[in-house]
């Protein structure tokens, strides 16, 4: 009988050895808004690379559609369902008005070096855009730069007369759609997922996406004519549920830092000459994709529209966002001058 209690109390004592294992040894979600291969699943792959090498953790990937549009996979990880999540601020926008800073038009450059030291040094991006998202119950990882925007339209464009009535999908983003006003079109609101099929039966006349989105999403199929007007740069975030990341042991954290870090690095090097080649590959797929790049005096015209976006801006955010585009256009003028 005493052997017998023995060997079941060793056994108990075995398997809450391997429960306590199990539990520190945990499962994390992390969805994002892109296809597999686009630039938020190389972060989301290299940050799940990063974890399982230097842990007993896993990470599960989610991609585009698989747990519903932005707006869903936001909810969730703010609910707790999902620990971390990749959102560009086009739809963080609704939660954090000071987020839509990144489409007042000609206010990042269009040159890569430029904009990628910039993100690397920014104190607006690195010091307050932290303290913003954590009053939404989130830990703001990293801030980085997916690719310079191109508009892609149903027939060539090369002046704000051209986009006049043109409706241009855009993201469920206030100030986005100011932009697009302000360009003369006509801004219309649309999930993602419903794009393509808007562009190709016509209730969109046009999009604005980096160029690797438009051929990886194949929106030159339906939308020929990509326009270069040097006006923005998509811009995306990754972040954790604050409550997760807080409830993490201080080397779990240091852990999760370091990952979106080695992400980081490892993402700004591959999208390094990204927008070329996804160019390349759209006019090999297509003879009636047409390429316009806007010189000088036809970028003017548009940039000549820009304050009153940001006035705009100024109106939707109050003190907080002049503050923040004050620093933003002193850390732009640092980069610029290096």
């Amino acid at each position: 009988m005493k052997a017998s209690k023995l060997v079941t109390t060793a056994s108990v004592g075995a398997l809450l050895l391997g429960m306590t294992a199990a539990a520190q040894a945990d499962n994390w979600r992390y969805a994002h808004e892109e296809y597999e291969g686009d630039v938020q699943d190389v972060f989301a792959i290299a940050f799940k690379e990063y974890i399982e090498e230097n842990s007993d953790h896993t990470v599960q990937v989610y991609r585009f559609g698989e747990l519903g549009e932005s707006d869903d996979i936001m909810e969730q990880t703010q609910n707790g369902i999902l620990q971390f999540v990749n959102q560009s601020p086009g739809f963080t926008g609704a939660l954090i008005p000071e987020a839509q800073i990144f489409f007042i038009p000609y206010l990042l450059p269009t040159d890569e070096e430029t904009v990628l030291t910039f993100f690397d040094e920014s104190k607006a991006i690195n010091e307050m855009f932290p303290e913003l998202y954590a009053e939404q119950g989130l830990e703001l990882l990293k801030m980085y730069p997916e690719g310079e925007m191109v508009i892609t339209t149903n027939e060539p464009i090369s002046s704000p007369e051209d986009m006049r009535n043109k409706k241009i999908r855009t993201m469920t983003n206030p100030l986005l759609s100011e932009t697009y006003d302000a360009f003369g079109a006509t801004p219309t609101p649309l999930p993602w997922g419903e794009v393509y099929g808007g562009l190709q039966t016509g209730i969109l006349d046009g999009q604005e996406n980096p160029i690797f989105w438009i051929e990886s999403g194949g929106l030159y199929e339906v939308s020929p004519h990509l326009t270069f007007t040097g006006h923005g740069w998509f811009t995306t975030a990754m972040m954790a549920n604050q409550d997760f990341f807080n409830g993490l042991s201080e080397e779990d954290q240091a852990l999760v830092r370091e990952a979106s870090n080695a992400a980081y690095d490892h993402t700004i090097e591959h999208i390094k000459g990204l927008a070329d080649e996804a160019l390349e590959k759209i006019q090999a797929a297509s003879d009636e994709v047409t390429v316009t790049r806007l010189d000088e005096e036809q970028i003017q015209a548009f940039r000549d529209r820009a304050p009153q976006v940001e006035e705009a801006f100024l109106e939707m955010t109050g003190e907080r966002g002049a503050e923040l585009l004050e620093q933003f256009k002193t850390d732009l003028e640092s980069v610029t001058n290096e």
